[in-house]
């Protein structure tokens, strides 16, 4: 499957940069980086369990918030989120 990665993790403390660089790095092991918190991944189903829970492990879900646009034409549009939800619910085609 292919996916979109989108990250926004709270900087405003020094365990929040690590968070951030434990991120990145754990999406470097899947995709490769298209701007500086997105990435783009093609991934097996067991892969992308994977690098949800490795995420999950690192995050802060009450400071973070990450995103995953599963992108696949064999899927229905799908965007999950682990930690803060920042968005508005998409219901129009979406243009990324």
């Amino acid at each position: 499957m292919y996916i979109l990665v989108t990250y926004d993790v709270d900087t405003t403390s020094r365990e929040g940069a690590r968070r951030l660089r434990c991120v990145a790095k754990a999406c470097l092991d899947y995709g490769q980086r298209v701007q500086n918190s997105v990435f783009e991944c093609e991934v097996t189903d067991v892969q992308y369990c994977l690098l949800k829970e490795r995420i999950r492990d690192i995050i802060n879900t009450s400071l973070d918030s990450i995103r995953f646009y599963i992108l696949s034409k064999n899927e229905n549009r799908r965007v999950e989120v682990i930690g803060v939800e920042t968005a508005y619910k998409v219901s129009e085609p979406l243009i990324i």
